[in-house]
């Protein structure tokens, strides 16, 4: 492995150093956001070095940013430098604004498609959307930072896209996962012969049968799992093992609901922290969810490794005309000192709602947790006690079996 820069190979000691450096910086710039320093409250920057003292800060919600860019526009006073000093600003659906700079791996892309292969000499067919949306600026950032050159291809138009490709050489595609099939096939139809051997994708979920197909063709399929407001966040190298976490942000898995790390393996919701000192986001919710892979990566990347995306955290479901949210069965699960995990079960009897909570404990008597079930979830319902342990590792805290066909 050729690495992209000295940051990927570092010790776990380095690394927490460099870390004990860069914490303290990204929460001083993000206090001067006024909408982050009123979220952070009265902290010391310096006394942020690490992931345990991260830990003690509050969670950033997608929701919280949609909610304060509404109030104040466009970045919701959470921007460490004016508007007129980024380079670009970028409207995703929400709507929700973000900010970008032109500056060298800005968005940190770039490191995926050096692990992905992609360098000089190397023409990448973007076709990811330049609309509004920050997708194609960002993969135009990384192609540059690998010194490849790019198509700007954006979306659509399968047709122009064959003839782009054939014309120009094209031998990378970056865009959604299923974009490059409707392309290949459409050569197909047309009888030309394309030249892609690497493509380098996201925004959308790349299935095994997907990525075998692109493999029967010669080309390798690497995914990464980035967002328009961090940048990227992991990705796939030659190990194929889990997706590597990015040298330039922290990786949390917390309970759904709740800011608390949970042990190596279990799934959780992804919070990140990137160090990005122009748009420094803080312990920012991603509302999805993945697992600790232990362990380092065979292709010489030392960093933390998740096992990829596992689903959404948002599991707020309304049973009996009342929503139950994540953070309320958390507050059931803390309220009690034995209990280990509850999940909330929603299905129907007859025509009606039925609540089943299930609660990992050494306990044997349900008796003892109806009344706190009832004063956090708002609801009665059955109570049953498992032993811990017994609840699947999916990250669900929210599980919804009735059927609405």
């Amino acid at each position: 492995m050729t690495p992209f820069d000295a940051l990927e190979t570092r010790s776990a000691d380095e690394r927490s150093d460099a870390l004990a450096r860069a914490l303290p910086q990204a929460i001083s710039a993000a206090l001067k956001a006024p909408g982050l320093a009123a979220h952070l409250g009265e902290i010391d920057p310096a006394a942020i070095t690490g992931r345990i003292s991260l830990s003690q800060l509050p969670v950033l919600r997608k929701s919280d940013l949609t909610g304060a860019q509404a109030q104040t526009p466009p970045f919701g006073g959470l921007n460490a430098r004016a508007l007129q000093e980024y380079d670009h600003v970028f409207q995703s659906p929400g709507p929700i604004y973000e900010p970008g700079r032109v500056g060298h791996d800005w968005w940190r892309l770039g490191r995926f498609l050096h692990a992905s292969g992609v360098g000089k000499g190397d023409i990448v067919q973007n076709c990811f959307s330049y609309h509004l949306v920050p997708a194609g600026m960002m993969f135009e950032n990384a192609a540059r930072a690998v010194g490849a050159t790019v198509i700007p291809a954006g979306t659509g138009q399968t047709e122009l896209q064959v003839i782009a490709a054939r014309d120009i050489g094209a031998t990378t595609y970056a865009g959604t996962p299923d974009f490059l099939k409707m392309i290949l096939e459409k050569a197909d139809e047309m009888g030309v012969h394309l030249g892609f051997t690497k493509a380098v994708v996201g925004g959308g979920a790349l299935f095994p049968s997907l990525r075998a197909f692109y493999a029967e063709r010669g080309i390798t399929c690497r995914q990464c799992y980035a967002t328009a407001d961090l940048g990227n966040v992991a990705y796939e190298t030659d190990a194929m093992e889990g997706m590597v976490v990015d040298e330039g942000v922290i990786v949390e898995i917390v309970r759904p609901g709740t800011g608390d790390p949970v042990p190596e393996g279990e799934v959780g919701e992804i919070v990140v922290t990137t160090l990005n000192t122009d748009y420094p986001l803080i312990r920012f919710a991603t509302g999805d969810m993945s697992a600790v892979l232990p362990g380092e990566s065979p292709c010489g990347r030392s960093n933390m490794r998740i096992k990829g995306w596992m689903g959404r955290a948002d599991q707020t479901t309304k049973i009996k005309g009342m929503f139950v949210r994540p953070e309320q069965v958390a507050a059931l699960v803390a309220h009690h000192d034995e209990v280990h995990r509850a999940r909330v079960i929603a299905s129907r009897s007859g025509e009606k709602d039925v609540m089943t909570v299930r609660i990992e404990t050494r306990a044997t008597n349900p008796a003892l947790y109806e009344a706190t079930v009832l004063s956090t979830l708002k609801l009665r319902g059955t109570v049953e006690l498992v032993p811990p342990g017994s609840l699947p590792n999916d990250g669900l805290v929210i599980e919804d079996l009735r059927s609405y066909d």
